[in-house]
């Protein structure tokens, strides 16, 4: 069983490590990590990469595929390599996933028109403009799309998906070994549980001012 976790300019971290520490604990996993081209990809910050270690075009037949979300996506959203393997690749896969903002470069790239999905609480307008059925959920499932909200939330993406592949079982192993047993220090993780004026203040933040790369 391949899964391959798209890399690009950009990427959230978390997103892309995540599913990729869950998934990849199932037996029999192949995880690899895809991008254009081999080597470092740098994160949104630009001050972590991650090595990919095979190319779009070295990737054709995935059994699952992850796609993480970042800050500013928008440079992935149009037509190029990405939306093109995208669209080649979910032709043959089992399962077809992403994490926050990655949801939108699945809709970009047409997968997920008139299905329910879910991404980053800031981007739920932006993702219904695809034509997709925005919900706020934390984990979505819709036939093989599996689409997950902001950051944190791809573990539990990971997690359910593995339950779905090998058995609550498998999936229970998975989590008690990587010790998932969320305890936060405050009830703030989405904007309907956190303070009123906070999430204000964040729907008018320019998230990609946030993370701007070392030294720009």
């Amino acid at each position: 069983m391949q899964i391959a976790v798209l890399l690009y300019p950009g990427f959230t971290a978390l997103d892309a490590v995540g599913p990729f520490d869950t998934l990849g604990a199932l037996p029999g996993a192949e995880t690899v990590l895809v991008a254009e081209r081999p080597g470092p990809v740098p994160n949104e910050r630009g001050s972590l990469s991650l090595v990919a270690e095979a190319s779009l075009a070295e990737v054709t037949s995935p059994d699952i595929v992850v796609v993480p979300g970042g800050a500013d996506p928008s440079g992935q959203l149009g037509p190029g390599p990405v939306a093109e393997w995208l669209r080649h690749v979910d032709r043959t896969t089992t399962w077809t996933t992403s994490v926050c903002t990655g949801s939108l470069l699945l809709a970009a790239a047409g997968l997920l028109t008139g299905r329910r999905a879910t991404s980053h609480w800031l981007m739920l307008e932006q993702l219904a403009a695809y034509g997709v059925e925005a919900t706020g959920e934390r984990v979505v499932f819709d036939g093989k799309y599996v689409t997950a909200a902001g950051v944190s939330s791809g573990i539990d993406m990971a997690l359910a998906l593995a339950g779905r592949v090998a058995g609550d079982r498998a999936a229970q192993s998975v989590q008690l070994l990587i010790e998932y047993d969320p305890q936060p220090p405050y009830d703030a993780g989405s904007p309907d549980k956190a303070p009123a004026d906070l999430v204000a203040e964040w729907r008018n933040t320019d998230l990609s001012q946030l993370v701007k790369p070392q030294g720009s």
